[in-house]
């Protein structure tokens, strides 16, 4: 491992199946090959989906992690996973907040998702806030509780008629402290990465090109931009869905395959294609790995560049506020695909008007602040097993 970037605390874990079937409780799963399935002992459970009121009893199974120590006061949780749910197959993942030994908040459901729309309607689950935290659509914050260490909980739901039942490969939370709370840690002497020079050959997609189009999934392509993005990824590993499963898109505009994305992505209680980790969670029904973590610096995303992984990073910032990105934004995310001789990122921004004027090169200085101060650093990584990560820092937070 190498030395820790200084910086804020975060700290990423991540259990796999089968593997770490028995670090946890189990209750009606079974381990096969690729991960954990329902085995149908459990009793059945009733759900009704609040997008459609369609009410269904599935055999169910749930697997509940240990707690896990972070270290530090957490003030944001976010989780991410991968899983196979075939139709009529969905998951939910929740989380709930230790210190100690015992908890300090209920648990909070953080998505109902499945790969299709089959079963239920994919979303996160609006209203949960209590004197403990609240959840912001795909992300725990901590309100007033002392949270060094949490706890995530998953269950697989399979309707009786399902061909197939789902399966669950891997479920991780990376947990932060708030930039002007934390204590901060020692990082060694800046390293030579690689990554200066070197810049990955991503494919360029304008989610502009999109505007206007198909506006049934968040509004169509001005607010595509993170689908946009896992397509550009999924696409530089040639793992992107073979055209027969969105020859549905009609007409088929620019780029049907972003259509595609931004369907599967999207949380419709959030009414946005958005969610960071149902799009990484899309992006792993692709024979990917890919998980949601934050990054402490630019120096820390160099490592990734230079392993010749590209990196999904969510930005806020004003028009001028990072020159040569002259837009308002709340949020928005952009493939980081290399960096200069000097340093400088250099981007996919979805956002441009068409895919010609994707690539762009800013100022470090600038977009490290909108990266960091927009998200707290929020990154997708997504990689085929077969390429390596780099080596984590000692605070491991891949």
């Amino acid at each position: 491992m190498t030395a820790v970037h200084p910086g804020r605390d975060v700290a990423h874990h991540r259990f796999r199946f089968p593997a770490d079937r028995d670090r946890g409780r189990v209750d009606g799963l079974r381990a096969e090959p690729g991960g954990l399935t329902p085995d149908g002992t459990a009793e059945p459970v009733t759900h009704t989906d609040p997008h459609s009121g369609t009410t269904v009893d599935y055999a169910a199974g749930t697997w509940t992690s240990p707690v896990v120590p972070v270290g530090f006061a957490a003030a944001e949780l976010v989780p991410s996973w991968t899983a196979d749910t075939p139709p009529g197959c969905w998951l939910r993942v929740e989380l709930r907040g230790w210190a100690g030994d015992a908890a300090t908040t209920g648990w909070y459901e953080l998505g109902r998702w499945a790969a299709d729309d089959s079963a239920v309607h994919r979303s996160s689950v609006p209203g949960q806030a209590d004197g403990h935290a609240r959840v912001l659509a795909d992300t725990l914050r901590v309100t007033d509780a002392t949270v060094t260490g949490w706890q995530a909980r998953v269950t697989l739901f399979r309707r009786p008629d399902a061909p197939a039942g789902p399966v669950l490969r891997t479920v991780g939370v990376v947990a932060s402290a708030d930039a002007d709370t934390d204590t901060g840690v020692d990082g060694g002497a800046a390293e030579e990465t690689g990554a200066r020079g070197r810049v990955l050959d991503v494919p360029r997609y304008a989610q502009r090109l999109h505007a206007g189009g198909e506006t049934r999934w968040g509004g169509g392509g001005d607010s595509w931009c993170s689908p946009t993005c896992v397509s550009m990824v999924l696409d530089f590993w040639g793992a992107g869905p073979a055209p027969e499963r969105y020859a549905w898109v009609d007409p088929p505009g620019p780029r049907p395959v972003v259509v595609h994305a931004a369907r599967h992505c999207y949380d419709h209680a959030y009414a946005g294609a958005g969610n960071w980790p149902f799009n990484t969670a899309y992006a792993a029904t692709h024979g990917v790995d890919a998980f949601v973590t934050r990054l402490r610096s630019l120096a820390e995303a160099e490592r990734f560049v230079a392993a010749g992984i590209p990196l999904i990073v969510s930005a806020a910032f004003t028009a001028g506020q990072v020159p040569g990105l002259d837009y308002d934004t709340r949020g928005h995310l952009v493939v980081l695909v290399g960096f200069t001789d000097d340093g400088d990122p250099v981007l996919n921004d979805p956002y441009a008007p068409d895919d010609e004027r994707v690539r762009r090169t800013v100022p470090r200085a600038p977009f490290e602040a909108a990266w960091q101060g927009g998200s707290g650093g929020i990154a997708y990584v997504v990689r085929p097993e077969s390429v390596p990560l780099p080596a984590p820092p000692a605070q491991r937070n891949w």
